[in-house]
């Protein structure tokens, strides 16, 4: 198994496509993830949390559909998730090429 902090930090940061493509923002960590995580040092837990978080903001994004006939707390909620998907990813990666550790906050661990 081979330390490549570039393949991690170009996993971390291809969650912004989703600000692009919609969904590519969970599909292509997850094609990463699924090829490479034998292979790099760390991907294997670092693309489980990626792939959660991704999952944790479009059921979040989900639930604050409906909030948005409750006196527009919907759109607050996906102002803030919005936010949140923006931020962290390039925290993360910020992290990862200095060899720190990495969190994502609000995360549903379906992938354990």
């Amino acid at each position: 198994m081979r330390e490549d902090k570039s393949l991690l930090v170009i996993t971390h940061l291809s969650q912004l496509l989703t600000y692009i493509t919609g969904i590519g923002g969970l599909i292509v960590p997850l094609i990463i993830w699924a090829f490479k995580k034998d292979e790099v040092f760390a991907l294997d837990q670092q693309g489980k949390d990626i792939v959660n978080f991704q999952i944790s903001i479009i059921i979040y994004s989900i639930i604050c559909i409906p909030l948005i006939l409750l006196f527009g707390l919907g759109i607050l909620g996906l102002i803030g998730i919005g936010l949140i998907a923006l931020i962290f990813p390039i925290l993360n990666a910020i992290r990862v090429s200095n060899g720190e550790e990495v969190k994502y906050p609000l995360t549903i661990q379906i992938l354990k």
